[in-house]
């Protein structure tokens, strides 16, 4: 180890700050835009929201703001049993009472403690102690009497930086990823609910952002239907005839197969987080080109959607009871399924058609049956596909490359903060 590191404690290299919970029965309290973070949106390393926002009222009534740059860390919470979540915040935001905010001390810098922090895992996991109904917890005492090894700051900086490359890349990876799917809903907007290239016929315009041959697929008119006004020799469909509805798929109890669960289905985006092989007893089935729609609030008004594009060619998947699996069915390709259930429109349906108690209702596959579409002919279906295909392509890819980053990161990582590897000054 560098002869200039010296040793000091966690507790010394950050003020502790606990957070709160503004009064739940104050809907102003919860009508803002600030993130307010709880155990379940600590997923990644860089947190850039949270599922709930509180509004600037309730600051100082149970909402505590912390800035862009702070370290949360779950100190409580059931999620203790199996990992130790601990993300930097990339702007302000207010956090819970199962958190602590760490904010660093004037000689130490915020992405190395950060980065600290995530190499130390297995010991603050081991730290993990049971309080009340089995709930994990870490005893804030405990953990800022941890020993610390810290190197100057230019030292601590330059370890940050070559760490934050790599998710300086997987961010990038993110903001195109979310860029490439707005591509994708956009034109899923604009031919399959808007119809603009059939309106922009109407009105004696050329179709924006078509190529001739492209236009040409589009009609010139609209005619009733039972969905109202669509393009002449489309059809209108109920939701099951062009899509099925939780489709039997094959898998043998005891099977060894891919299971995700409902944590890891993502809130905004396009693939899972976590994938684990577990042996299959009961639950949905599914496979390459699949949609999973949580059925459950608050995960379905939180947009949590998968589409399922990580499994082996003729492999089947497993998962939670509370998803709604849809599966496209010719002409429109699989990835019309996904676009379509990340819209307002079907998102609103399955959400109106809620049934059972308040906080804990679900969606019943056979609310479905009530929800029509314009389903195109197979030329516009093939149109599409190829022009949106692609795209889905380019997210996988990011995602792929995203997660080998993470490894390298966190093969690095321990390398790196104890010294045994040091960052060459030239």
């Amino acid at each position: 180890m560098a002869g200039k590191w010296k040793e000091t404690t966690l507790g010394e290299c950050a003020a502790w700050l606990s957070g709160g919970t503004p009064f739940k029965g104050n809907d102003e309290f919860w009508s803002g835009s600030i993130p307010w973070v709880s155990a379940k949106d600590m997923k990644s390393f860089r947190l850039h929201d949270a599922e709930d926002h509180i509004s600037p009222l309730a600051v100082g009534k149970g909402g505590k703001l912390v800035p862009a740059g702070t370290i949360l860390l779950l100190v409580r919470g059931m999620t203790l049993h199996n990992d130790v979540p601990i993300c930097m915040v990339t702007q302000e935001m207010a956090f819970n009472q199962d958190i602590k905010a760490l904010r660093p001390a004037k000689n130490v810098d915020g992405a190395f403690l950060a980065y600290w922090l995530l190499a130390n895992k297995p010991d603050l996991l081991a730290s993990v102690d049971h309080a009340g109904h089995g709930t994990g917890r870490l005893v804030t005492d405990t953990l800022r009497e941890k020993p610390v090894q810290l190197p100057p700051l230019a030292e601590q900086k330059a370890i940050a930086a070559v760490l934050g490359a790599l998710d300086d890349k997987i961010e990038l990876n993110r903001r195109m990823n979310a860029t490439l799917e707005a591509m994708a809903r956009a034109l899923f907007q604009s031919w399959f609910v808007d119809f603009d290239p059939v309106r922009a016929k109407l009105d004696g315009r050329p179709p924006a952002n078509l190529d001739p041959a492209t236009a040409a697929l589009f009609p010139e008119h609209l005619e009733d239907s039972p969905l109202g006004h669509i393009p002449r020799g489309w059809t209108a469909q109920r939701l099951p005839e062009a899509i099925e509805v939780n489709p039997r798929r094959t898998l043998k109890s005891g099977t060894i197969a891919p299971y995700l669960d409902m944590k890891n289905l993502p809130t905004q985006g396009h693939s899972a987080e976590e994938v684990i092989d577990r042996e299959f007893s009961s639950g949905t089935k599914f496979q390459n080109g699949d949609t999973l729609l949580a059925r459950i609030t608050p995960c379905l008004e939180n947009g949590k959607t998968g589409y399922v594009d990580f499994l082996e060619v003729g492999q089947v998947g497993w998962g939670s009871t509370e998803y709604i699996i849809l599966a496209t069915k010719p002409p429109l390709p699989p990835q019309f399924g996904y676009l379509l259930a990340r819209s307002d429109a079907l998102r609103s349906h399955a959400i109106q058609n809620m049934t059972g108690t308040s906080g804990r209702q679900r969606v019943p596959s056979e609310c479905f049956n009530m929800f029509w579409l314009a389903v195109p002919p197979p030329e516009i279906a093939r149109r599409f596909d190829e022009l949106t295909a692609p795209l889905m392509a380019k997210i996988k890819a990011n995602s792929t490359e995203s997660r080998t980053l993470a490894t390298l990161r966190d093969t690095l990582l321990p390398k790196l903060l104890s010294g045994e590897l040091t960052i060459s000054k030239t």
